[in-house]
């Protein structure tokens, strides 16, 4: 990382007025290298949106408490406006745009399609990337709140589904139908889920 500083702008400002530190940073995203001077207070999720155009990863609340801007960073997942994208020089980020295509779906995003798991749509984004991410947190024996033994592997249950999902919230109240493609694409059993899907 290279880090420079502007010179102040505007006349008869003192020095510390315009100062803009910013730094060079290389992100792999998506499976593409990308190179940006950024302001060194710049967020992952405003690097991605506003410098790489990649609006498929929402703003929310911008506090990390909606779970809104969720990506994968090194291959888990993170809030991408808790983070600043000047401390992951190097880092490989996929976005909800890297996950699938409209003519190749990712099986998550699929599932959330046939079970309904969105309404507005403006979490889904967030949803899809913290749920495939929930997977292979499980799958790598990552334990929960839930998990009744620490020592041993987390099962794939929907109480863990839920308590893994927690931090992503759904105006809209699609919650069953997300845990409902969650389960699909995970192989477990929901009660009753036929009942929820759509016509």
């Amino acid at each position: 990382m290279e880090a420079a500083a502007q010179t102040p702008s505007r006349p008869g400002a003192r020095p510390q007025e315009n100062l803009v530190a910013t730094t060079r940073v290389t992100l792999d995203v998506n499976g593409q290298s990308h190179t940006l001077d950024v302001d060194n207070r710049t967020s992952l999720l405003d690097l991605l949106r506003e410098h790489l155009r990649l609006t498929g990863t929402k703003k929310g609340c911008d506090h990390g408490q909606c779970g809104a801007c969720t990506v994968h960073l090194d291959g888990r997942r993170v809030n991408a406006c808790l983070t600043l994208a000047v401390m992951h020089q190097g880092a490989r980020v996929v976005t909800i745009e890297g996950l699938g295509t409209p003519e190749r779906l990712h099986p998550m995003q699929a599932a959330f399609v046939r079970h309904d798991g969105y309404q507005c749509g403006y979490c889904t984004p967030g949803q899809i990337c913290s749920a495939v991410a929930v997977l292979d947190e499980i799958k790598a024996g990552l334990p929960s709140h839930v998990t009744p033994d620490l020592q041993a592997r987390p099962l794939l249950s929907i109480d863990e589904l839920r308590e893994r999902m927690s931090g992503n919230l759904c105006r809209c109240g699609a919650y069953s139908n997300i845990i409902d493609a969650m389960a699909e694409v995970a192989g477990v059993p929901v009660p009753g889920a036929g009942d929820r899907r759509p016509a």
